[in-house]
C-alpha cells in the first residue's frame, strides 16, 4: 500500500538535517556580513574569515566594484533576456569566450551561467548509453550528479590511486570494446576538500593505451596554479592532454558563471547539446563585463597570485610547525584534521568563533568519515600575517581543549 511521500522526510531528515534545529544559522547557513574581506562580521562580532573562496582578493577590489557597478547601471541584471540560443547572445559573451579559451590555451570556450549545472549537463551531453565513465571517488557533488545522469556503465576509482585507476580503466576498456562506445575519464584539477591536486600527469600517461578522453574540473586551480594562474594543467605540464577543461568564475574570479574549453568541434557540440544552457537564461551582461575585467586583472597583475601564495605558505608552514596535520594538500586549500564527533566539533567551532574571533568552515560526517573533523581554511591575497598568527594561536588553544575532553563535556550538555 502506498504511503505519504513526506512521512519519510519527517522521520529521516538526513545525516546533516537531523542537526538543523541546533545548527541552522550558526554552524550551517551562517550569516557573514559586511564587505567580503579577510575580516567580516558574524554574530555581532568581527572575525578573521577563512571560508570565502575569494582567492585573489578581487571581490571588493575598487577596480572590480567600479566595473560591476557601471555595468549594472547600464544594463541592469536582466539583459540579455532569454537563453543564448534564442535571444541571449551578445558580442561580449563571444569576447569573454575567446579570452577564456586563449587564457587556458584551448581552441574554443563556451560560457555557462552556473558551474554546478553546467558541468552536470556537460557530462550528460558527452556520453551515450554505450559509453563508459571512469571517475575519482572524491570528485565534487556536481560531477557525481552528472555521472548519475549517465544511462551507461560507470567505474569509480579510489582517490588519486593510480593502481585503482588502472584497474578500472582496464574494466572500462573491456566494456567499451563490447558496446562500441568510448571512455570518459573525469578528475578534478584540485580536490576542494583536502587540497590535493588530481594526478593528471599520471592519468594522461594511460591515454595512448586506452584511448579515453579526459574532462577536468579545475574550479580551484584556475587563477591559483600554473603560470599566470592558468590552472592545474599548466602546473603539471599536461594542459594539451586535457580534452575538456572546466573552470568556474565563483572562486578566483569572485563572480558568477563558468566556462568549458577544448577543441572547436567538441565545444560546438556542447553549445548545441547542453540542456542546462539551451533552456536557461543567458549570463547577465553585468556578470560578463565583470568577468572580462577580472580575467584582465589575473593576466596583468601577477602580484595577486604571488600574495595569495605568500599567505598560503605562511599559514600552512605555521600550522605544521605547531604540530597540526594538514594532510597532503598541494594547494591553497588548507584542511586541518582533528579527531572528534559532530557535537564536539560544534562545541569547538563555537569556541573558535565566539572566544577567538576565527571563522572557518567545519566539515564532518557524511562528507568525511565518522570520527574525523576538518577545519577548512581558504587563504586569500587579502589576509595578513596578523590574521595568520592569531589563527595559529587560536587553533593551538582549541586543540588542547579537544584533547583534554572539554568539548566532549560541553557537547554532552548540548545534546
Amino acid at each position: 500500500m502506498a504511503s505519504d511521500l513526506f512521512e519519510r522526510i519527517k522521520v529521516d531528515k538526513g545525516p546533516l538535517g537531523k542537526w538543523a534545529d541546533k545548527a541552522e544559522g550558526y554552524y550551517v547557513f551562517p550569516k557573514l556580513e559586511g564587505p567580503i574581506s579577510n575580516r567580516m562580521s558574524f554574530n555581532g562580532k568581527k572575525v578573521v574569515t577563512w571560508s570565502i573562496n575569494d582567492y585573489l582578493g578581487l571581490a571588493n577590489h575598487p577596480e572590480i566594484l567600479k566595473v560591476d557597478g557601471e555595468a549594472a547601471m547600464e544594463h541592469g541584471m536582466a539583459y540579455p533576456m532569454g537563453a543564448r540560443m534564442m535571444s541571449g547572445h551578445t558580442p561580449l559573451h563571444e569576447q569573454l569566450e575567446r579570452e577564456c579559451a586563449e587564457f587556458v590555451n584551448k581552441e574554443k570556450a563556451y560560457l555557462l551561467n552556473f558551474g554546478y549545472q553546467g558541468i552536470m549537463s556537460a557530462i550528460d551531453a558527452l556520453v551515450t548509453k554505450n559509453d563508459v565513465i571512469v571517475y575519482d571517488i572524491d570528485t565534487h557533488a556536481c560531477i557525481i550528479d552528472g555521472v548519475r545522469l549517465h544511462a551507461g556503465k560507470r567505474f569509480v576509482y579510489r582517490h588519486n590511486d593510480m593502481e585503482s585507476f588502472e584497474k578500472n580503466i582496464k574494466r572500462a576498456k573491456k566494456m567499451a570494446d563490447k558496446t562500441g562506445g568510448g571512455i570518459l575519464v573525469i578528475s578534478e584539477g584540485v580536490f576542494g576538500m583536502r587540497g590535493e591536486q588530481g594526478r593528471l600527469k599520471e592519468i594522461v600517461s594511460f591515454k595512448e593505451e586506452y584511448g579515453f578522453r579526459l574532462l577536468v574540473d579545475d574550479a580551484h586551480g584556475f587563477g591559483t596554479l600554473g603560470e599566470g594562474g592558468r590552472g592545474t594543467g599548466f602546473e603539471q605540464g599536461v594542459q594539451d592532454e586535457i580534452d575538456v577543461y572546466f573552470a568556474t568564475f565563483a572562486k578566483s574570479m569572485a563572480g558568477i558563471g563558468a566556462f568549458l574549453a577544448g577543441d572547436k568541434d567538441v565545444i560546438q557540440f556542447l553549445q548545441y547539446n547542453l540542456r542546462s544552457q539551451m533552456f536557461a537564461k543567458s549570463l547577465p551582461m553585468a556578470m560578463v563585463k565583470g568577468a572580462l575585467k577580472r580575467l584582465d586583472m589575473i593576466r596583468t597583475m601577477p602580484e595577486l597570485k604571488e600574495k595569495l601564495w605568500e599567505n598560503t605558505n605562511a599559514l600552512q608552514s605555521g600550522l605544521r610547525n605547531a604540530g597540526f596535520d594538514l594532510g597532503t594538500t598541494q594547494t591553497c586549500i588548507t584542511p586541518v584534521f582533528l579527531k572528534g564527533d559532530i557535537p564536539e566539533a560544534m562545541a569547538m567551532v563555537n569556541d573558535l568563533r565566539e572566544n577567538h574571533g576565527i571563522f572557518c568552515s567545519i566539515v564532518v560526517y557524511p562528507v568525511i568519515p565518522k570520527g574525523l573533523i576538518i577545519l577548512r581554511l581558504i587563504p586569500t591575497a587579502s589576509h595578513t600575517q596578523e590574521d595568520i598568527d592569531e589563527t595559529i594561536t587560536a587553533f593551538s588553544a582549541i586543540r588542547e581543549k579537544l584533547e583534554n575532553g572539554t568539548y566532549k563535556r560541553i557537547a554532552a550538555q548540548m545534546v
